[in-house]
Formats: structure tokens, C-alpha cells, sequence
């Protein structure tokens, strides 16, 4: 295979965007074949909708089952996590290791070179290294879902609709007659289609861990229900009647969860492990904007250390509640060039180790 290679394998879900994304390839000049993934039964309806938008766009369509894959690598991993209080998001375990794995490896089977998706995104090339970075839209952005993405895949990434505004790719499919022109943006976790992700963990058969809440001033105050059923910064859903309001500061590893007052929720730096760096890597004292989770506005930091399969990541001004389990995405220049999950968090700097 060679890169100068006209032909790409889309990631078609039904949506609008991986629809754009085949007809602006087209426009391009690429020869177009597309690849729908089955993760689980929830997905029966999107993979209806890419074979009907394939149908409509003329372009073969590969279905391919990888359900039990999704279920070891994403659901197992997700539903451990929140049970042990922690905040995960299942993309980010997904698109390395399953979505984007697999839109590769079919890829490859079909001799196709290049690969495509209809993300929010760009890539850039520095020297030997490629970057996801940012998009052109700031309110659809998704680099920060990429970032663990590897070279092998960075390479031979195209992601045409990141070069856009949402409202220029709605408009696009509708002069094109597309029916996927007015088909909603999904919200929710794609498994998980009714958004009861607590209740979906239970009936899989997990258990969370039980305890108490704990007032601001150390007293306990009662059990609560589950620690899946609470994140770092929530205020609405306990169920805790103190006269004034209260948040979740933090979950502790037996289960309980500790309140904080109005304005107790910012922190001052985080830990992070399985760390994932792009082009040089991560300098020590070096200067970076962070987003800690997906819709979050960046925010200017620096690292402080680097700790084994880690750093220490200190915020330039606090930020509001950071979430174990979740990630923080490094960028600089608008280039994504690192971050992992947040393992541990921090009312204010921790000494040097």
C-alpha cells in the first residue's frame, strides 16, 4: 500500500457527519469505501442508518461485529471504574482500542491505505510526528477524544469535517438531499441509549461500593446510594439537606464521600497515569493548556513532575472539579501532544517526591 493511494475506509455511523465526511473525501478525489462497527445490541439502529446512508452515498459498506471485543475492552472497564467512584469516559478507551483499531485493521484486509472519520478534528504533521489538533469549530471540537490515538493510526488519518462549522456540514447534506441532513446529535453513551448508566451497570451485575456522605466538618451524615451514582464536582441528586449547598469533593476508597462548601470545589493541580505523549514528550516545567474533560474550556498549566507511567500537572489558577477517572488532554499551539487519566487530585500544590 502506498500513501499516494486514492482509495479511504470511512467510519460511517448513519449521522450526518461521517456522511459529509464520505462526500467531501469524494470531492477530494479519494475512491470511498465505508465500515459500520456493531459494538453491541443498542447499536442495532446506527447500523441501519449506515446502511442506509452507504445505500444513498453509493459506497460499500463492511459490517463488522465486534461486540465482544467492546464489551471486554470498553463496557468491563467502564463499569469497574464508576463502580469503584471514579468518572470514566468510555470514547476514550474506545477509539484506540477498538474503533479505531478496527477501522485499521478492515482497512488493511481491503488494501486501503488511508482511513477517515467524521470527528471534529485535524491532524498535523511536525517533522516525524503527527498531532491530533484542534478544529476549525471551537463549540465542536474533539481533538480531546483522539489524544490516545497512536502514530500507526495518526499517520493515516484524514478527518475532512474538522475543517468546518456544524451548521456548514448541515447544509452540505441538505444540498446534497442527504437523509442524515436533520438526524439528531448524539448525547448520550452510544451503549447505553437511555442515559441510566447506574441502573445499565447494575443489571450487568456490578456492585459499587456503599458508604457514608460526610458533612464539610468531618460528621457523618448517612449512607448514600452507591458511589456509581456520584461524581467530583455534583451538587444535584444527593439528597442532603444542609441549609446551604453542598458538592461532592471527593470519593475515598471505602466508599465514602466527602462534601464541600460553596467554593471548595476548585483544585489546584492533578495526577496523571497511563500517560500518552506525542513528539518530543512532556517537559518538566513546561507550559500547556489543559482540558480535563471533553467540554471543558482550556485552561493554562504546567507540569510539575514526572512521576512512573506519569506526571504531576499543576493549573495556573484552579479549576473546577477535576474527576478522577476522566482525562487531561494536553495541547500546545493547538496541537494535542499528550495526556492520560486523572488519578488523583489536589486542593493545593503537593510537595516535590
Amino acid at each position: 500500500m502506498e500513501q499516494a493511494d486514492r482509495r479511504v475506509l470511512v467510519a460511517l455511523s448513519g449521522g450526518v457527519d461521517s456522511a459529509v465526511c464520505v462526500q467531501l473525501l469524494r470531492e477530494a478525489g479519494y475512491e470511498v469505501a465505508a465500515l459500520v462497527l456493531r459494538f453491541s445490541d443498542a447499536h442495532e439502529n446506527a447500523v441501519a442508518a449506515a446502511q442506509a446512508a452507504a445505500d444513498q452515498l453509493g459506497v460499500p459498506l463492511t459490517v463488522r461485529d465486534c461486540a465482544d471485543d467492546f464489551r471486554r475492552k470498553v463496557i468491563a472497564p467502564f463499569c469497574a471504574d464508576y463502580c469503584a467512584g471514579r468518572t470514566p469516559n468510555p470514547c476514550l478507551i474506545c477509539n484506540p482500542l477498538v474503533k479505531f483499531h478496527l477501522l485499521c485493521e478492515v482497512a488493511d484486509e481491503l488494501g486501503i491505505f488511508w482511513v477517515a472519520s467524521g470527528h471534529y478534528a485535524r491532524i498535523a504533521r511536525q517533522g516525524d510526528f503527527y498531532f491530533p489538533r484542534r478544529a476549525v469549530s471551537e463549540a465542536r471540537d474533539q481533538s480531546y477524544m483522539l489524544y490516545r490515538l497512536p502514530q500507526s493510526v495518526l499517520r493515516r488519518l484524514l478527518l475532512p469535517v474538522g475543517e468546518y462549522e456544524k451548521p456548514e456540514i448541515r447544509a452540505r447534506a441538505a444540498a446534497a438531499g442527504l437523509a442524515a441532513a436533520d438526524a439528531p446529535d448524539s448525547q448520550e453513551i452510544c451503549f447505553i441509549p437511555d442515559g441510566d448508566y447506574a441502573g445499565y451497570i447494575e443489571r450487568a451485575g456490578y456492585h459499587a461500593a456503599a458508604g457514608r456522605f460526610i458533612a464539610p466538618d468531618g460528621t457523618p451524615l448517612g449512607p448514600h446510594k452507591g458511589v456509581l451514582r456520584y461524581t467530583v464536582g455534583q451538587r444535584r441528586g444527593l439528597g442532603i439537606a444542609l441549609g446551604r449547598p453542598v458538592f461532592v469533593r471527593r470519593i475515598l476508597p471505602n466508599g465514602d464521600i466527602l462534601l464541600g462548601e460553596a467554593g471548595e470545589e476548585f483544585y489546584a493541580a492533578v495526577s496523571l497515569s497511563d500517560l500518552v505523549e506525542h513528539g518530543g514528550g512532556l517537559q518538566v516545567g513546561g507550559q500547556y493548556t489543559v482540558k480535563i474533560r471533553s467540554a471543558a474550556k482550556p485552561a493554562p498549566c504546567r507540569v510539575l513532575q514526572r512521576t512512573a507511567g506519569g506526571l504531576l500537572l499543576g493549573f495556573d489558577e484552579p479549576v473546577r472539579a477535576p474527576a478522577p477517572g476522566q482525562a487531561a488532554v494536553l495541547y500546545q499551539d493547538g496541537l494535542v501532544v499528550g495526556g492520560g487519566p486523572i488519578d488523583e487530585i489536589y486542593s493545593q500544590l503537593p510537595d516535590p517526591v
